[in-house]
């Protein structure tokens, strides 16, 4: 499908064009012909006969905004300058940084802050260990941690090439949250060594947010350190997307109408994120919900599950979904559900698979940056659509989630993370969106929403404060 211009591809390039004639607007047609947008055009300098214009373009790609360049460069008249690719910009040095809370600008504050006066605090923290929550940035701080190898849609890139991504996250915990987040990357992919440098590194932290590992890997590793440590452990990509999915679709309901426990959903995609949305939905009163595949719908007598493990994943599904015990392709499973999610592969459904579900269908195509349906094809007969991108309504986006599961979840002082929790939080988000606002393009909020981390947080830290109460009392 045709891609639109985005931020991601801005480009700022110097220019020197003449001061008189038509240059100026020869450089926006340029642009604009080769199917980028100019979203920004100043004068930096200006004499007699030459003008220096920064012209900044948004393009679709990098190959693309390089041929925009290159248009530019041919225009009669017209000085290639300097082209300075804007992400790229905004990443030098990192994104992220440490800073002091409190200034040090005398020997008394170096005597507090640090040695002599610092090791009466840690006698304290020695004395009681749970101190170390009220007297050092534990009580705030999250270790995000990936191996690289399953990094956004990029595949197995590896810890150097991730970390950009765990920086970005940190900020956005920052940015939503007060979180202070900090990037760990991992340079092993081994699950053993992964669990035990995690519970290593653990007693510096009130959280750990798993990010970017690869399935099936990532389902023990968090089993095993939700086990193993007394702090919440959460991995974004099941449990993030698993909570914006639901409250996206309880407002969805809401709008056609259905009932939770009534409808069929059929999903396309049985890794990590699949399987969290679907426990989560099983949770939430899905009672027909049916899993495919590359090799199609998950049942249990399919040839490749038949001698499989029974604690395998796939075989868990088979156990707990499709119980009218459909087998064949996806396009076949479709037809007549009321819900379809996908967090697979581009373009698995057509306009008319869509056509052939039941009325009043939601779509959530959330394959990025390609759907697995094209989203205006897709609007042409279901009710409510959704995807995981920018560029359309209803946007499926983990940052909706995560930053006030964990705010939730720090100012609780909660050692674990359930499904008590995470229903709470998807309930509180799908709140957000009020009656009046409520409507098909409009079934969970922006991110930018200053009322969506507050409520998370407090739908959160409530739930873990009644699972403490249940855990005391018992």
């Amino acid at each position: 499908m045709a891609t639109a211009p985005s931020v991601s591809y801005s480009m700022t390039i110097r220019l020197e064009v003449p001061s008189s004639g038509t240059s100026v607007s020869q450089l926006t047609t340029a642009v604009e012909s080769s199917g980028g947008t100019v979203t920004g055009l100043d004068v930096t300098a200006s004499g007699h006969e030459r003008l220096r214009i920064d012209v900044t373009i948004a393009a679709t790609s990098t190959g693309h905004a390089d041929e925009i360049v290159e248009k530019l460069r041919g225009i009669e008249g017209v000085t290639l300058g300097k082209v300075s690719d804007r992400t790229f910009l905004m990443h030098l040095g990192g994104k992220i940084e440490m800073a002091s809370k409190h200034p040090i600008r005398n020997r008394d504050d170096l005597s507090m802050v640090y040695t002599p006066g610092v090791a009466r605090v840690c006698m304290a923290i020695a004395e009681n260990p749970e101190d170390a929550r009220r007297l050092t940035i534990k009580r705030n701080s999250v270790a995000v941690v990936t191996d690289g190898s399953a990094v956004l849609g990029l595949g197995n890139i590896g810890p150097k090439a991730a970390l950009p991504v765990m920086e970005g996250k940190a900020a956005l915990f920052k940015r939503f949250a007060g979180i202070d987040a900090w990037p760990i990357c991992l340079d092993t992919q081994d699950t053993d060594a992964i669990v035990e440098i995690v519970k290593a590194i653990a007693p510096g932290f009130a959280g750990i947010n798993l990010e970017d590992i690869s399935a099936p890997r990532c389902f023990e590793i968090e089993a095993r350190l939700r086990e193993a440590l007394d702090i919440p452990v959460f991995h974004d990509d099941q449990h993030g997307t698993a909570i914006v999915v639901l409250a996206a679709l309880t407002n969805a309901l809401r709008v056609t109408g259905k009932a939770i426990e009534n409808v069929r959903v059929v999903m396309s995609g049985a890794g990590a994120a699949g399987t969290a949305i679907l426990k989560l939905l099983l949770a939430a009163g899905v009672k027909n919900a049916v899993v495919a595949d590359i090799h199609g719908v998950v049942h249990a007598g399919r040839a490749d599950l038949v001698d499989a493990p029974a604690d395998s994943p796939l075989c868990w599904i088979a156990d707990h979904t499709n119980p009218e015990n459909l087998t064949g392709t996806l396009k076949e499973a479709v037809r007549g559900a009321d819900v379809f999610i996908g967090v697979s592969a581009p373009n698995v459904l057509d306009g008319a698979d869509v056509a052939a579900m039941a009325e009043g269908a939601v779509v959530f195509a959330l394959a990025n940056p390609d759907p697995e349906v094209e989203p205006g094809v897709a609007r042409e007969t279901a009710a409510v659509v959704a995807t995981g991108r920018s560029d359309f309504p209803n946007q499926i986006n983990n940052v909706l989630v995560f930053p006030g599961v964990f705010r939730g979840l720090l100012d609780a002082q909660s050692r674990t993370v359930n499904t008590e929790m995470m229903l709470a939080a998807a309930q509180a988000l799908a709140d957000v969106v009020t009656e009046d606002e409520l409507n098909p393009n409009y079934i969970i909020p922006s991110v930018f929403n200053d009322r969506v981390a507050g409520a998370v947080a407090d739908a959160v830290r409530e739930a873990a404060k009644l699972t403490q109460s249940s855990a005391s009392a018992s």
